[in-house]
C-alpha cells in the first residue's frame, strides 16, 4: 500500500486475517473512509500464498471495474481478473473480481470471498444473489459493510463468524455531520442552487445526489441555466465512465447523480448536496452512505454535506445519529 496503517486499522486487519484462519468468517463494519478494501489484504494475501482461490464481489459493475487496477497494484504478481456484464471471456485468475450477479458461474469455488457493500442494491434484499453468493463460497467469507442491517448481524453469528467494528477513518477525523435545509417543493431549486454556487466559487469540486433520474434530468436542466461546466449520470447513461473520468481529471465542476456514485468512489475535497433527502428511496443507510463520500482524503479531510427537502424524515435523522454516534466513538 501506498500509505501506513493507523493502529486501529492494523489491529483490525490483523484479527480479520486470524479469523479467516481459523476458519471463521467475519463482518467488517467500518465506517465510510475507513479502508475496507485495504484492510483485508494481510488476509488475502495469506490465501494467495496457500495457491487457494480468493474472489471479490460487489453489486455495483462501476465499482469492480475502479477496483481493478487498485487491486492490481497492491497485487503485481498475481493475475488479476474482473468478470461483470458483458466482460467475462476470462474468467479465472489469481485473484477474481466480480459482479455478486456473475457468482452463478463459480459453484463451490471460492476458499476465500470478501464481499463488499453487502447492504447495496440490487445486493440487498435479493434472494437470488444471495443465493449465487452463498453457492459459490468453498471457504470462508468476508463482509463488508459502513451500514449492516441487524439481520445481517445476526446471520454472520449464525455461520460461526465473528463481527469486527471500526469506527474511525484512517487519518482519524471525524465524518462530516450533514446540515439541513428544509424548503417548500420550489424552494428546493433554489437552495440547491445557492449552495452548489457557493462551492464552485470556491473551486469545490460537487456531487449533488438525486433520488431518480427523472428528478435529476428536471434538477440538471435547471442548474445548467444558470451553472456552467457540469453534467448528469445515471446508470442509464451511456457515456457515464467518460463524464465520471472528466468529473475526476477536473474538466467538470459538478454532476447531478443517482444512486450510481453512492460508493466506491473517491474524489479530492469533494462536496455533497443530497437532494430532495426526504424522497422514500433515501434510506438511513444511502444517506449514511453519500455522507462518506465527503471527507476521504488526506489534507482534504474536512467537507460538507448538505440534506435539501420539503420535511424532515426519520430516515434522516436517523443517519445524522448514527453519523454522530460514530464520532462520538471517536472522543472515547
Amino acid at each position: 500500500m501506498n500509505y501506513p496503517l493507523s493502529k486501529e486499522q492494523e489491529a483490525i486487519s490483523l484479527q480479520t486475517k486470524k479469523a479467516v484462519e481459523e476458519g471463521r468468517n467475519v463482518l467488517l463494519h467500518a465506517v465510510t473512509g475507513a479502508g475496507k478494501t485495504e484492510l483485508v489484504y494481510p488476509a488475502r494475501e495469506r490465501r494467495l500464498k496457500k495457491r487457494l482461490r480468493v474472489g471479490f464481489a460487489t453489486p455495483r459493475r462501476d465499482v469492480v471495474v475502479d477496483l481493478y487496477p487498485r487491486i492490481k497494484e497492491a497485487f503485481p504478481l498475481a493475475k488479476v481478473v474482473s468478470v461483470y456484464g458483458g466482460h467475462h471471456q476470462i474468467r479465472e485468475g489469481d485473484i477474481l473480481l466480480a459482479t455478486t450477479h456473475q457468482l452463478f458461474r463459480y459453484p463451490s469455488y471460492f476458499d476465500l470471498l470478501i464481499l463488499d457493500e453487502i447492504d447495496a442494491f440490487p445486493f440487498k434484499g435479493d434472494p437470488v444473489l444471495q443465493s449465487f453468493f452463498r453457492r459459490s463460497v468453498k471457504g470462508n467469507y468476508i463482509l463488508l459493510s459502513a451500514t449492516p442491517s441487524e439481520e445481517q448481524r445476526n446471520e454472520v453469528k449464525k455461520d460461526n463468524g465473528v463481527i469486527l467494528k471500526l469506527y474511525s477513518r484512517y487519518h482519524g477525523h471525524p465524518l462530516p455531520v450533514p446540515e439541513r435545509r428544509t424548503k417548500t417543493r420550489p424552494g428546493l431549486y433554489l437552495a440547491c442552487y445557492r449552495i452548489l454556487k457557493d462551492f464552485l466559487t470556491e473551486g469545490k469540486p460537487v456531487f449533488v445526489f438525486v433520488p431518480t433520474i427523472e428528478i435529476g434530468k428536471k434538477l440538471f436542466l435547471f442548474l445548467s441555466l444558470f451553472l456552467k461546466n457540469g453534467a448528469f449520470v445515471s446508470s442509464k447513461e451511456e457515456q457515464r465512465r467518460l463524464l465520471i473520468e472528466a468529473f475526476k481529471e477536473k474538466k467538470l465542476s459538478y454532476l447531478v447523480t443517482t444512486s450510481i456514485l453512492e460508493r466506491g468512489v473517491t474524489v479530492f475535497d469533494l462536496q455533497v448536496i443530497v437532494f430532495r433527502a426526504d424522497h422514500p428511496l433515501y434510506d438511513c443507510a444511502g444517506l449514511v452512505q453519500i455522507s462518506g463520500r465527503v471527507g476521504r482524503k488526506i489534507h482534504a479531510e474536512k467537507g460538507k454535506v448538505f440534506f435539501i427537502s420539503e420535511v424532515e424524515t426519520r430516515e434522516r435523522k436517523r443517519a445524522r445519529n448514527e453519523i454522530e454516534k460514530y464520532n462520538r466513538s471517536l472522543l472515547s
